[in-house]
């Protein structure tokens, strides 16, 4: 992307934009580590929270299915503003519900929070494409790098929370109280973005057409590929660690802690790389390195090297998604309809993915389990040269020729 003069206001639409990333970052890593307190509060059994930890699926597909509708129809700012205040409501209600011991105030709360991080992720990363065209250069992998970010400051506050017993209910109010203020300073910053046509052009039929586009069906196999990479990793790597490698829980948990950490530094690191190498280049040679780790956890049989590898997964999935979404932007017209529908391919094999692994493994092994993975990373890196930028179109020689000679003739 050739660099431009930047409007302070879009400068300042990036920051708020960074912002709202880090919102949901930090709201679910909170909850995440302190599950095991909230399920002790609630006298759940582990089928019970299951069905507590259902209502933020339930959320997420209601906000990720809504999403680009209402993008085509109020552009993003008042989408962001509405997934963000429900991420925020939420919590409010998670903190209700815990402190009453009502697991399905609870689930509630969750399916809140889930909606509106639906809501809210699909909106940003329609608005991050759009300040990377004002800008001129990636700014999506660092937006999904202050994700990341979130989620380790919302990982250290519960832990830290948890490791002092502080009452949960009180917590997630503290944190709660936190992301308002923060909420409140990006509010002024997010500009209307895109859509806002006033029709769904992201509706049943224009998604229907969207599929099958073939430059977007190939950047829509990198999105499930590297999500699915991304998700395998989250929900399934500490135990992958203790029951595929011997490792002792806490260095399982370690080995995790490593994976999460190199991905944000992937993602703060990763625009410089990209307007270096281009996108294409970056893409592929990522799902490389993520197979690589995959590989090495898979089939070598040593602790030591399955925990370096995970470094490779963690770095190389690190870019995948934010640039996968910049191709699908830059694809062709109707870009809130080309986001949300990548978007849509993403979180579904983040949610329903590692879920089908976990069947997987159960049958034969984690280790095994993550071969489909491995696979679909090998085929990313070969359809990645489909998310290289086009070429801007340009006149034929003898038009221009034609249209010199036009100009300098008198009138």
């Amino acid at each position: 992307m050739p660099s431009v003069p930047v409007d302070p206001r879009v400068r300042r639409h990036r920051v708020a934009l960074n912002l709202c990333f880090a919102i949901p970052g930090v709201s679910l890593a909170t909850w995440v580590t302190r599950t095991p307190d909230v399920r002790d509060g609630l006298g759940a059994s582990t089928a019970e929270m299951g069905l507590v930890l259902f209502g933020m699926s339930i959320g997420s597909m209601l906000g990720i299915l809504a999403a680009g509708g209402l993008v085509a129809r109020h552009a993003t700012r008042p989408v962001i503003i509405a997934g963000m205040t429900l991420v925020l409501a939420g919590v409010g209600v998670v903190a209700l519900g815990t402190g009453a011991s009502v697991a399905l105030l609870v689930a509630c709360g969750l399916m809140f929070v889930g909606a509106g991080i639906g809501l809210s992720e699909v909106a940003s990363n329609v608005a991050g494409v759009h300040v990377e065209r004002q800008m001129g250069r990636p700014v999506l992998p660092m937006m999904h790098g202050c994700y990341s970010l979130g989620t380790v400051v919302g990982a250290g506050l519960g832990v830290a929370g948890a490791a002092v017993d502080f009452p949960v209910p009180w917590h997630l109010v503290i944190v709660l109280a936190l992301l308002v203020a923060v909420f409140a300073y990006a509010i002024p910053g997010l500009r209307p973005g895109v859509g806002g046509t006033g029709t769904d052009e992201a509706g049943p039929v224009r998604e229907r057409r969207l599929y099958l586009n073939p430059r977007l069906l190939l950047i829509g196999v990198v999105v499930f590929g590297v999500t699915l990479a991304e998700g395998a990793a989250t929900d399934w790597l500490p135990l992958l660690m203790v029951d595929g490698h011997d490792m002792p829980a806490g260095l399982g948990s370690l080995v995790y802690t490593g994976f999460a950490a190199t991905m944000a530094a992937g993602r703060f690191a990763g625009g410089p790389v990209v307007a270096r190498f281009g996108r294409a280049k970056v893409l592929g040679a990522g799902a490389l390195l993520t197979a690589a780790g995959i590989a090495l956890v898979s089939f070598v049989d040593n602790p030591a090297t399955a925990g370096c590898a995970v470094l490779l997964w963690g770095l190389g999935t690190s870019l995948g998604f934010p640039l996968a979404l910049s191709a699908a932007g830059e694809s062709g017209p109707d870009t809130a309809a080309r986001v949300a529908l990548t978007s849509r391919i993403g979180y579904v094999a983040l949610l329903a993915g590692p879920p089908c692994l976990g069947f997987l493994g159960d049958h034969n092994g984690l280790r095994t389990a993550m071969l489909p993975v491995l696979a679909l990373m090998l085929l990313a890196a070969a359809v990645s040269p489909a998310t290289a930028p086009r070429p801007a179109p340009s006149l034929p020689a003898p038009r221009r020729e034609t249209a010199k000679r036009e100009e300098d003739q008198p009138s």
